[in-house]
């Protein structure tokens, strides 16, 4: 059963939350983060993309960074910016997002778990992008890539977490630029914080990483590292958990993450569409825009045009990886016509998160920058749990989950 842990969050004075909330490290690069930190000294950023601070010549992986990271940590400490509470406590974290609402619980997750795989994962991860949260975490010694996780519901979870939304008012509650409603309650009474470890330790036997693999990844090895360092380890100290939040199966929506290619190698458009007609029933849709309604249903925009296909029962296999859109998309035109056999690596395909909407496929393709791209229709919680508890991991790209929760409301001190 899933073993979670209060933990003594590290999180902002109250009326500045807002300023230090910052997007996930990983959604921009560190120009974009430079100019929305811009004129911003309360910004998460100055802490989680802490190159912003230095010399545009320093690389973003230099020690450097790391250093500065620390230090700009510890100046928001002193100053009050960061404050820590004084008991373990969990988190109510609500974001609320064109109309519909998701809530979570922040804890610390296991790093047992995560060795055991009780907490679940489907994607591989590469060494590159562990290391740099390694490094970050080990010179601030504090995780603040807080990992996604989701969970089938409980009805006693679900009826205690509405409870105290009910009968206490929200530590945080604001609502950023890009429409966002940001809600954390910090739960510190200590019979609800022991109902909560004990719902988890009884009634919630895996978890499964929707966003995050890599955060966790770190998490791990940075754990592994403190207890060899360790000589008096007991597994009660702080690195034997990392940061998570944790969401019911019925609060999260997957958003499609869409394809475009760089060319149809070598084939002209009624060469392509002649093959794609051996697998898929092909549908002329004019300058209508295609969003797939349903399950094997697809989008093709190419040559100013929009085409429905749908797959052709025989052309896709019934396991839990074979039957998603993305690896039928994969197996039968990105490898089978194109020959982009690895999509992590091959630049002749890019991927857009359905956030961006279709206009913005129409606008990859127009601008000659693609030669045809593809919408899809989105992977869904019960396909990625399926997934997960088959022992198999997705093709890259495969979830896109909005809104992001953001960075710097709530940290994990790992010392």
């Amino acid at each position: 059963m899933a073993k979670i842990a209060p933990f003594r969050g590290i999180r902002p004075k109250k009326e500045l939350a807002s300023q230090v909330a910052a997007k996930p490290y990983d959604v921009l690069n560190s120009q974009e983060a430079r100019a929305e930190a811009d004129g911003n000294p309360y910004s998460f950023y100055h802490i989680s993309k802490a190159e912003i601070d230095l010399p545009d010549s320093v690389d973003i992986h230099d020690v450097a960074v790391y250093k500065k990271a620390a230090e700009n940590q510890e100046i928001f400490l002193d100053n009050g910016v960061l404050i820590q509470d004084e008991k373990p406590c969990y988190y109510i974290y609500s974001l609320t997002w064109k109309g519909r609402t998701q809530t979570g619980l922040v804890c610390g997750s296991s790093v047992e778990d995560y060795k055991n795989d009780i907490i679940k994962k489907h994607e591989f991860t590469r060494p590159e992008k562990e290391q740099d949260r390694i490094n970050h975490i080990t010179y601030t010694q504090c995780q603040s890539g807080v990992v996604f996780l989701a969970y089938r519901n409980v009805a006693d979870m679900d009826s205690l977490v509405n409870n105290w939304i009910a009968n206490h008012a929200a530590e945080y509650d604001f609502e950023l630029n890009d429409g966002v409603r940001h809600t954390i309650w910090v739960v510190n009474e200590e019979t609800a914080v022991n109902q909560i470890t004990e719902i988890f330790a009884s009634k919630v036997p895996f978890t499964y990483i929707a966003d995050g693999h890599h955060r966790a990844a770190s998490a791990n090895r940075v754990s592994d590292a403190a207890k060899q360092n360790n000589p008096n380890h007991n597994g009660t100290e702080e690195y034997n958990y990392f940061i998570t939040t944790i969401f019911p199966e019925d609060q999260l929506a997957i958003l499609d993450y869409n394809r475009v290619v760089k060319d149809l190698n070598g084939m002209s458009t009624e060469q392509f569409m002649e093959k794609l007609a051996s697998q898929f029933d092909i549908e002329n849709c004019g300058s209508a825009t295609v969003s797939p309604a349903k399950l094997h249903e697809f989008g093709l925009y190419i040559n100013n045009n929009w085409y429905k296909l749908t797959a052709k029962p025989g052309t896709y296999t019934e396991d839990p990886i074979g039957i998603l859109d993305v690896s039928i998309l994969q197996n039968n035109v990105l490898s089978g016509m194109l020959e982009i056999h690895d999509p992590r690596t091959d630049k002749r395909v890019d991927f857009i998160g359905g956030i961006r909407g279709l206009a913005e496929l129409e606008k990859r393709v127009n601008n000659g920058e693609f030669a045809a791209a593809f919408s899809m229709y989105p992977v869904t919680i019960p396909q990625l749990f399926d997934i997960a508890d088959s022992g198999n991991v997705m093709p890259p790209k495969s979830t896109w989950f909005e809104p992001k929760l953001r960075d710097g409301l709530v940290m994990h001190s790992i010392k």
